[in-house]
């Protein structure tokens, strides 16, 4: 009898080790029409969700407000305790406590709340559409109850933890990054709103503190106004004259054009992929030496993967470095002796001639990095002459996003944008990025005299050619400036004064 039992038992756990797990796809299947239907879900392009928030064993109970719009704004707030309220209104998100006041988010907890809000208006329903991938960790246990525990990955890098229930198919759990913590929220309570379901209890985990919530009253498809996503307004904060503003910024961009020429610099590309497990990885990286001559760049390659070029190969670039200033001289000189100006093409576009394509929104007084600064929202301006704009200016006229203006210098120190809408190159024969495009761009003061960049991340997808698309994440870092002046002939450069 023993040893049929055990047998039994055997039988059983060779059972559970060779049944393979449920592929990713149909669990989110399952979850979709348990929730509803997939058709459904998409239906519901707005949420209003108001209730209640309180803390087990605590006294006291607070209101708490979300509201979704598709296809990114966010918003929610709650008063137990103290007033918190955190928003992101397609271009830049934001968070305002008793503690801290008000305040743009930035890095990590920018793109953070950006995959929060995105999730929370479309769950998992256009993860292919945006480049995310999910991977299946197997079955686990969430309050007893077997749960399809998956992982979503961004494009970003981003990952959300999903659980769904084994029995009943319905999300149970979500875990999603929050600054320094991760924001563990489980679901119960469904009830049918619109022919979707919606979970009217929510326990939320963050930072070792619990928070009950029931919500009282859902809506769906209300008319919410894009405003109600946007910061909160302050009144008798003076602002500078932005015309005026502008103006400034325009006069330093001009300079930083002149002192560019005595600039070299060093410029680390590090391009990113997502492997199988979901998990965000350093591909591959490039190091070059830039400076720039008259205006224009001179790139020369010296490190592929941290380690030195050999021999022959900087001897080749160094050539490539020579023939790119002779190729420049060659221009100039066309140019001069036919009278056709400079085409802007070859120039760097300036910020200020970024945001006269752009509709500014937003001005708040703000501190970043030790320095009072002057931070807009942008969107692309519709009243702006794209038809005769050069082809980087166009570019930019789609973005949307934020920018920081160093208030003193009257130089930009951070931009965050997005592409709102496809860019073509080349009338898309050449090249199409898609919609979604993503990049982010700080700058550090030089010298006391000029702001240049120090990182850059960008996220795009990209078609060429009309062939298939590719996703490009890459994370680009610039630093040892270096102050110089350039010989033309060989391209050669010898140090006159270093920071």
């Amino acid at each position: 009898m023993i040893m049929r039992l055990r047998y039994f038992l055997f039988l059983l756990a060779l059972l559970a080790i060779s049944t393979p797990a449920q592929a990713p796809a149909k669990i989110l299947k399952q979850a979709e029409k348990a929730m509803g239907g997939a058709k459904s879900l998409a239906s519901v392009a707005s949420f209003v969700k108001t209730g209640k928030i309180s803390q087990p064993g605590r006294s006291g109970e607070g209101s708490f407000i979300v509201k979704t719009a598709r296809p990114n704004l966010f918003y929610f707030s709650n008063d137990l305790y103290a007033e918190s309220e955190v928003g992101y209104n397609g271009r830049s998100g934001w968070i305002r406590d008793s503690l801290n006041g008000l305040r743009t988010l930035t890095g990590v907890s920018s793109v953070n709340l950006q995959a929060k809000a995105a999730f929370r208006n479309a769950l998992w329903l256009n993860y292919k559409k945006d480049k995310s991938k999910i991977t299946s960790d197997g079955v686990v246990k969430i309050n007893g109850a077997s749960a399809h525990s998956l992982r979503l990955t961004t494009s970003k890098g981003v990952t959300i933890k999903l659980y769904f229930d084994t029995s009943t198919g319905l999300l149970i759990r979500d875990e999603i990054p929050n600054a320094a913590f991760v924001e563990t929220t489980d679901y119960s309570d469904y009830r049918d709103v619109s022919g979707v379901k919606v979970a009217f209890a929510q326990r939320i985990l963050i930072d070792n503190e619990i928070f009950d919530v029931r919500f009282i009253d859902v809506k769906t498809n209300s008319n919410l106004d894009d405003a109600e996503f946007d910061f909160p307004k302050r009144s008798g904060e003076p602002m500078p004259d932005i015309p005026a503003l502008l103006k400034d910024l325009q006069a330093n961009e001009d300079k930083v054009e002149e002192l560019l020429d005595t600039y070299s610099y060093m410029q680390r590309s590090t391009s990113r992929v997502i492997d199988k497990n979901g998990v965000l990885q350093d591909k591959e990286s490039l190091t070059y030496q830039l400076s720039f001559y008259k205006g224009y760049r001179i790139r020369r390659l010296i490190e592929k993967n941290g380690k030195p070029l050999s021999d022959d190969e900087q001897k080749d670039e160094d050539k490539e470095a020579g023939k790119r200033v002779e190729e420049i001289e060659k221009q100039i000189a066309k140019r001069e002796s036919s009278g056709i100006p400079r085409d802007d093409e070859s120039r760097r576009v300036s910020i200020a001639e970024v945001l006269r394509a752009s509709k500014l929104s937003n001005p708040r007084r703000e501190r970043f990095r030790g320095r009072d600064v002057i931070v807009f929202d942008f969107e692309p301006n519709p009243q702006f002459d794209y038809k005769n704009a050069k082809s980087m200016l166009k570019f930019f006229g789609k973005t949307a996003g934020a920018m920081w203006i160093d208030e003193k210098d009257k130089q930009v120190a951070r931009l965050e944008a997005t592409l709102s809408d496809s860019f073509n190159v080349g009338g898309g024969v050449v090249a199409k990025l898609k919609k979604g495009a993503s990049f982010t761009l700080e700058q550090d003061r030089i010298n006391d005299e000029i702001w240049l960049p120090s990182a850059a991340d960008i996220n795009l997808s990209v078609r060429v050619l009309l062939v298939k698309g590719i996703d490009l994440n890459q994370s680009i870092r610039s630093y040892d400036y270096r102050k110089f002046s350039t010989e033309v002939k060989d391209a050669k450069v010898d140090p006159v004064n270093q920071p």
